[in-house]
């Protein structure tokens, strides 16, 4: 009793006490992280830039070249990353200096103080779709929440249920989880989806079985913007005993409404770099009740509900939590701003260029614009894009020379899943950059078909696609 009484009293005074006697680093708690800064551009024109303060990290920071910022690419790859919010670092740095403590340790100040910054931010993390605080499980990020849900779940359930249902669209991670466990003896039903990149309901519920443990269906598809049916997804699993619903929700967290509750998910994974926190976190959402069972891919110490053992970083929840109440409380400005962008880009894009395919459910999130331009090379054009930070598919496989496995799966023909770009639109894109970016991929495309026998056939009226490559292309 004595030890709980004087935990309470410092909890409530923590703010006050002087810890900053015992470093020799101040927090910046009340100070903004950036500062506007003016650029000389090579034409005598000045530009006014965000830059870090230099007084915003308790010490000073030597930003001499501030210059290069005005050389930076204009950045639309909000799916890959997305920058971190002033507002989140700002609410991160004093856990990077003074306020140090581990959140588990229980005997001092420190340790409370952690704890309770810890806990408003799993308080924030689960407001945000719609959980108990209880529910919320802080991990590295979506990849590790993805591997714990569907390795959790089948290695608790490999006694009596050995099948699992995803899509063939799913993030990696997933994919190669599946592949994992049909390594061990399980059984994967990888659903297609139709041409608009949606599952088939009927077919899904055609193909759970009695010993199927997991359905594990992406909210937000992290090349095409395509939204899934999560609610109606969520009522065709629910009917099923001891058969759960997980979905991969690190694109969908903060850019579309999600309620546990109401969709029926079990189970879902949330990234922190995707919604302008910082990176090396994320969160799990397990439900309680009715309890989810699966077994932890970490041991030791049992924190977090024994699901994932280790030292909880507190600097880095705190701003996952930050970056989950800026995300709810401006969802609906954010989302209306967004669509505004992403019609001027495909507006401006497909009023200029020809033969351009918008790839997936154009009612999809409007902050993932995939388009195909025909007999153009998506590598090449990326690489004439130097001043443009774009992708050509997602930035986990983006090494790779394959088509989209995403867009293959929509029925894309090779062709045209190699000349696609995803372009990421997100909270701080500006109109300014998207007319730029829209004039340079103008520019650009026109001057790559300029170059392409291929293009020329089209503007004859030739159809590519019946021709028949293998006999040398008709010479002899």
């Amino acid at each position: 009793m004595l030890r709980q009484a004087a935990r309470k009293a410092i909890q409530k005074s923590s703010p006050n006490v002087p810890y900053a006697c015992r470093v020799a680093v101040l927090p910046a708690a009340r100070k903004y992280s950036v500062e506007s800064v003016q650029i000389d551009q090579k034409d005598g024109a000045k530009e006014t830039v965000l830059s870090p303060s230099p007084d915003s990290f308790g010490f000073q920071v030597d930003l001499k070249n501030k210059s290069d910022l005005a050389e930076r690419p204009i950045y639309l790859d909000m799916q890959a990353t997305t920058p971190i919010d002033p507002r989140v670092l700002d609410k991160m740095l004093p856990y990077f200096t003074n306020q140090y403590g581990n959140p588990h340790s229980r005997t001092h100040a420190y340790g409370w103080e952690a704890e309770k910054a810890v806990e408003e931010a799993r308080s924030n993390v689960a407001s945000i779709i719609g959980a108990d605080a209880k529910d919320i499980i802080f991990t590295s990020g979506a990849t590790e929440s993805n591997n714990m849900i569907v390795k959790g779940i089948a290695r608790f359930w490999s006694g009596s249920k050995k099948h699992i249902i995803t899509t063939q669209t799913e993030h990696k991670c997933v994919l190669d989880s599946c592949r994992y466990l049909s390594e061990q003896g399980f059984e994967i039903t990888y659903l297609p989806v139709k041409p608009n990149g949606l599952i088939d309901l009927d077919l899904l519920k055609s193909s759970i079985r009695p010993d199927t443990c997991l359905v594990s269906v992406m909210a937000v598809n992290n090349e095409t913007g395509v939204i899934q049916p999560l609610k109606e997804i969520g009522e065709i699993v629910k009917k099923h005993r001891n058969c759960f619903f997980h979905t991969d929700a690190a694109q969908a967290v903060g850019k579309i409404s999600i309620n546990v509750d109401e969709m029926k998910i079990d189970l879902l994974s949330i990234s922190g770099h995707k919604i302008y926190g910082p990176k090396g976190i994320g969160a799990a959402y397990v439900r309680r009740r009715p309890r989810v069972r699966l077994e932890p891919l970490i041991h030791g110490g049992g924190q977090e509900r024994g699901l994932r053992s280790g030292t909880v970083p507190a600097s880095l929840v705190v701003g996952l939590g930050e970056a989950c109440r800026i995300a709810e409380k401006e969802m609906k400005y954010d989302h209306a701003r967004v669509s505004a962008l992403a019609e001027r880009l495909i507006s401006g894009i497909t009023s200029q260029i020809e033969s351009v395919d918008r790839n997936g459910d154009p009612n999809g999130y409007p902050g993932c614009v995939n388009l195909s331009f025909a007999c153009v090379e998506g590598e090449s054009l990326l690489m004439a894009l130097n001043d443009v930070a774009l992708s050509s598919g997602s930035a986990c496989t983006s090494a790779s020379l394959e088509p989209s496995y995403v867009l293959r799966a929509l029925g894309s023909s090779e062709d045209m899943a190699h000349s696609s770009l995803r372009f990421g639109i997100g909270r701080f894109t500006t109109e300014e950059e998207i007319d730029l970016v829209v004039n340079k991929i103008v520019e650009i495309v026109n001057r790559l078909r300029d170059m392409s026998p291929l293009w020329e056939l089209v503007q004859e009226g030739v159809d590519l696609s019946t021709i028949n490559w293998g006999d040398g292309g008709g010479h002899h």
